[in-house]
């Protein structure tokens, strides 16, 4: 096998995970995933202001204080920590090994940006095949650009064992090991829905390891002594994370998440198996950033009596003040009645505005909601004092032919090595929605909240939630299964009632899946909803009291 462990999940990921990880037990490779969709926005105006940038700088402060024990254990670091400049980042790690008198052969891989004069980035997934080129030539350290997350545990597993094209199975396995890994410590019990019964009640997990066999099976584990948990309900939690259907396509195999076999395998030891691949897809996704304008929020309290009232005149000053184009008003009834303290007795108003022009959405906007200060609701008070407008972006994903990408690997010695596109590519899988429902369950019921019986994991894909839901138990699945229909989440989640929803089903895995078109609307970067980027909408569900089967235990 090869012991795969990952030290970051995203770009401000815990520091200390490279030497933790490093130092807690044997590896083969340390992988770091840095990207994300607002991640790459971000470094998109880094390089704004200075083209020598656009790569994740925490890395390398991350890697003065480990670099020197990789290479003496023989562990290979894989990251994309590349971002938009891998080659920038490649060349800063060879200059700090240089500082540190050390010798260290550093690979990359390039490729993924494309042309697009009207965007911010624009950037294609690339596959594995380049990190494995890298890794067969010697590196020490492989840096890429924008790969999909599971390539980087997919290319160490292909360098190692020397799959190729062909071995769909293989690839798809490893994939799922990748997926896994991807977000760090959230698979080994991090934002977990059962937190409170880990051995450490959640406060410090640990990161994960996969251990990939040569036929694609693999299994999760992280290092002793370390917090947190490894169990089939963790990996599951992680395994529902920003899916759609049951067809998970990536740039060299589409993997059947509705093949995945989940078993413990010992204390902290979770064994996948079964998994399936079918031929990738002729196309790359690409994700788009652009800028698209100027955005600006201050917060009302509102305290006591007429909530409602009061936030009426809000609205109404405010208008006057600077016009209604791009506002947006969300009130937040967190006021109680009767209440002893002003805390729990105040609403808030949360007051957006989003606008091209620059001087509108800043001071104008902001010291106009200040203004209001004595000239407006009993108690008039505000969270925020005024500020500047920020730039806000706005997420698209697009698709060109494999054919289209210079997937390129440049060895340590300087070689640039073409990657070709698959030979073999299928269709774009259309997994057919399950509508679910059935009879009612029998028997009596009692009320309480969806989450004695159910888990929950949620996450944001550009302007798209989704919300992945298992069952503890057989029971509890032949009951969510035939319960939990797109028409009863619209019930328990209102916001969700006039959008587009998919539901799809995943019974080795006792879960269902909803993708919720539309929720985020044009992305992270430019929501202004209060949780942009989904992550407590499964933790909102869960919350909802409901009629539940009296005969399944919680």
């Amino acid at each position: 096998m090869i012991r795969i462990g990952n030290a970051s999940g995203f770009y401000g990921d815990r520091f200390t995970a490279w030497r933790e990880m490093l130092d807690g037990g044997e590896l083969d490779v340390l992988t770091g995933d840095y990207l994300a969709e607002l991640t790459m926005l971000i470094l998109g105006r880094d390089r704004l202001r200075d083209p020598d940038l656009g790569y994740a700088k925490t890395f390398l402060r991350q890697l003065e204080t480990c670099l020197g024990t990789a290479l003496d254990r023989g562990v290979r670091i894989v990251t994309n920590a590349g971002g938009l400049n891998p080659a920038g980042l490649a060349a800063a790690i060879e200059a700090l090994a240089g500082r540190l008198g050390l010798s260290a052969q550093v690979g990359y891989v390039e490729g993924d940006a494309l042309q697009s004069p009207d965007a911010l980035t624009a950037n294609a997934y690339l596959g594995a095949f380049g990190i494995a080129a890298c890794l067969d030539a010697g590196a020490d350290v492989v840096v890429t650009g924008r790969v999909t997350d599971a390539s980087l545990v997919v290319g160490p597993a292909i360098a190692r064992y020397g799959w190729g094209r062909d071995d769909l199975d293989e690839l798809a396995g490893a994939s799922v090991a990748g997926h896994l890994l991807e977000c760090g410590a959230q698979v080994s019990g991090g934002n977990f829905s059962f937190f409170t019964e880990l051995p450490d009640g959640g406060h410090r997990p640990g990161f994960p390891v996969a251990e990939v066999h040569a036929d694609g099976s693999s299994v999760l584990t992280k290092h002793p002594g370390t917090g947190g948990a490894v169990t089939v309900e963790t990996v599951t939690a992680q395994l529902l994370y920003e899916i759609g259907g049951p067809a998970y396509l990536g740039p060299d195999v589409v993997t059947r998440l509705d093949s995945v076999t989940l078993r413990p395998d010992g204390p902290d030891r979770v064994r996948i198996s079964g998994v399936r691949g079918t031929p990738p897809p002729s196309t790359l996704k690409v994700g788009v950033n652009n800028l698209g304008g100027f955005r600006n929020s201050m917060t009302f309290v509102l305290c006591g009596l007429d909530i409602e009232a009061k936030a009426a005149l809000v609205r109404g000053q405010i208008e006057e003040a600077v016009g209604k184009d791009g506002l947006e008003f969300t009130l937040a009834r967190t006021d109680h009645p009767d209440a002893a303290d002003t805390e729990a007795a105040s609403a808030l108003l949360h007051v957006h505005l989003r606008d091209s022009d620059r001087v509108r959405a800043g001071r104008a906007f902001s010291a106009a909601a200040v203004e209001l200060a004595l000239a407006s609701y009993p108690g008039c008070t505000l969270t925020t004092l005024p500020g500047d407008a920020t730039p806000y972006g706005v997420f698209t994903a697009d698709a060109v032919p494999q054919n289209a990408v210079a997937h390129v690997a440049v060895l340590p010695g300087g070689e640039r090595v073409p990657i070709p596109p698959p030979i073999r590519t299928g269709t774009t899988p259309r997994d057919e929605p399950a509508p679910g429902g059935g009879p009612p369950a029998e028997g009596p019921t009692r009320r309480g909240p969806l989450g004695e019986l159910v888990g929950a994991r949620s996450g944001d894909k550009g302007g798209d939630a989704n919300l992945g839901v298992w069952a503890r138990s057989e029971a509890g699945y032949a009951w969510l299964r035939a319960w939990l229909t797109v028409e009863r989440l619209a019930e328990l989640l209102p916001e969700t009632a006039s959008l587009s929803v998919r539901r799809y089903e995943l019974p080795n895995l006792r879960a269902v899946n909803f993708v919720i078109e539309g929720l985020l609307g044009a992305g992270v970067a430019a929501s202004t909803r209060f949780d942009p980027q989904a992550k407590a909408l499964g933790e909102l569900l869960r919350a909802r009291i409901v009629d539940l089967p009296a005969v399944i235990a919680p």
